[in-house]
């Protein structure tokens, strides 16, 4: 795995600090871990949603041409 430096602010750290302290995670570290892995998933969903939205759009305007989404 790759090392980086990050530059947090003080309240950032503080809060990150915190979490580790009550055990909801095991290091700074597994919370920026955990955290960008939380982001990329909202991503992803974001993405499903508006993929998600266009189907719909779609199947309003032509409600005979629907397809599975399996096809997309």
């Amino acid at each position: 795995m790759a090392q980086v430096q990050l530059r947090l602010s003080r309240e950032t750290l503080e809060k990150i600090d915190r979490w580790v302290l009550k055990g909801k995670f095991k290091s700074r570290s597994d919370a920026v871990t955990t955290i960008i892995g939380l982001y990329e998933e909202q991503e992803r969903t974001r993405e499903f949603l508006k993929m998600l939205m266009k189907r719909s759009e779609e199947t309003r305007r032509h409600p005979k041409s629907r397809s599975s989404l399996e096809e997309s």
